[in-house]
């Protein structure tokens, strides 16, 4: 691996980012189009997060976007030039933080993690060649992506440029961040490190006929193992609700060993974290009823119950916990502001809806279906994207 530079564009610069065009515009939609086929075909190794960036790229995509979350009557143009300090454990987040700021009409600096991934060198690469195209001339001068380290001074230029921070990691890093002052009108959008929980109806899981069983299990892998369990949207945590929870359960775990083993291939690590943190948690957790290590890959810690002061362990590598449930109304139990993503199977959308409207939940931003845990939309953390990142011009 080559040394990394103390500081390295591996797209454009930051001297021209001054444009500020309407949300949606047309020449993006273009380029982002343009750049999903480039995609596809720098990614010779089928990297499945590269796959999933493509596919949300296609203008189909972007135009669907636009009719759910975009005003075709208001006047809005960009903020003028955001700055995006992206997080070193999702590879493909500072690309879609870029696709954010640019169909919302903004200029954009992209910190890149310092630690050299695969994917952001297919994706720059990537934009690097559809930047080429005469007819994205405009949209070259909306991007520049930074890889640097140490440099404060570079972190306070972008402070003192950006008219909108966008800051994604830890708590740490955001108030680390945050120190660097900003213009007056300014904004930061603190996406912090989260985590999300699972429900399950026992007796709907338990109703599904094999290829409906294999396609659910198939989804929840998708939510955790292709990302190592380590997006703030995989669940970490999986709660059982409904009669004959043991034989779910079996039933749920059995299937899923079966699919990590034959498609799941963690670093040597993951074995002695996964180690260690059971270790650590029988030692002082008396909540902890049993476990069982399917693999190691796969590891069940079940809980005895739910209390508003257990702290829920961010857990990766396919560590998951269980508890069971009496009703959705347990869930208030563990929910708080760190509590993003709720992914569910086996209830109706109206019943989770109706759950929602009668408890004043501190927590708890998403709820999705089992596979779009990991689906990220113009609406994340409950911020809208599309209203935050523009300024609409009231005429009257």
């Amino acid at each position: 691996m080559s040394k990394l530079k103390k500081s390295n564009y591996l797209v454009g610069k930051n001297s021209k980012l001054n444009i500020s065009i309407q949300p949606f515009n047309s020449k993006v939609l273009d380029f982002l189009d343009d750049l999903s086929k480039t995609l596809n075909y720098q990614n010779r190794k089928s990297l499945s997060d590269i796959k999933a960036l493509s596919f949300f790229c296609r203008k189909n995509n972007i135009l669907n976007l636009k009719k759910k979350h975009y005003d075709p009557n208001s006047v809005r143009f960009g903020l003028g030039l955001l700055f995006h300090i992206t997080p070193s454990n999702i590879p493909t987040n500072f690309a879609y933080s870029l696709i954010f700021g640019l169909i919302t009409g903004n200029s954009n600096i992209v910190k890149v993690p310092s630690r050299e991934f695969e994917e952001i060198e297919i994706i720059c690469n990537s934009i690097n060649s559809t930047l080429k195209k005469k007819e994205f001339s405009k949209i070259k001068n909306m991007i520049a992506i930074i890889r640097y380290t140490d440099n404060d001074s570079l972190t306070k230029q972008f402070s003192d440029l950006c008219d909108a921070r966008l800051i994604w990691g830890g708590n740490k890093t955001i108030s680390n961040i945050k120190k660097f002052e900003t213009k007056a009108k300014s904004i930061d959008l603190p996406f912090a490190d989260r985590y999300s929980i699972s429900v399950i109806n026992s007796e709907s899981f338990l109703k599904l006929k094999k290829n409906e069983t294999q396609n659910l299990i198939r989804n929840f892998y998708n939510d955790t193992y292709v990302v190592d369990q380590n997006a703030c949207s995989s669940p970490h945590l999986v709660l059982w609700k409904g009669k004959y929870d043991l034989e779910a359960k079996k039933k749920f775990w059995d299937n899923l060993d079966s699919l990590v083993k034959n498609r799941y291939d963690p670093p040597i690590i993951s074995s002695i974290d996964n180690f260690s943190r059971l270790v650590g948690d029988l030692m002082k957790d008396k909540n902890i009823t049993s476990f069982k290590k399917y693999n190691k890959s796969l590891y069940i810690v079940s809980l005895k119950k739910l209390s508003s002061n257990y702290f829920i362990r961010k857990s990766k590598w396919g560590f998951f916990y269980q508890c069971n449930i009496k009703n959705l109304e347990d869930i208030k139990k563990v929910t708080n502001r760190s509590l993003q993503t709720l992914s569910y199977f086996g209830f109706s959308k109206k019943l989770i809806r109706s759950f929602f409207t009668k408890n004043n939940l501190n927590g708890i931003d998403r709820v999705v279906p089992f596979g779009q845990a990991l689906n990220i939309n113009l609406i994340w953390d409950g911020f809208d994207l599309t209203k935050i990142l523009s300024r609409e011009i009231e005429i009257k």
